[in-house]
């Protein structure tokens, strides 16, 4: 698992899968996102701007990151 130091209170859920370097675009990073293929905690979830804080886990195609 990796992790992403978190800078301010959250990042974007779209935003952090570029940052990841797992999508190579943000209408890529939206359509993962919308198509279901992005697990927030552990569940799937279709919010493209989801704030995603401290000590949350994101999933996405055999990957995962902890936000620290």
């Amino acid at each position: 698992m990796q992790t992403f130091s978190l800078k301010g209170e959250y990042i974007q859920m779209i935003q952090l899968l570029k940052v990841m370097n797992w999508v190579e675009h943000g209408a890529m990073a939206q359509f993962v996102v919308e198509e279901g293929l992005v697990k927030y905690n552990g569940e799937v979830d279709y919010r493209k701007r989801l704030k995603v804080k401290k000590d949350d886990v994101v999933e996405f195609d055999g990957q995962q990151v902890k936000i620290i």
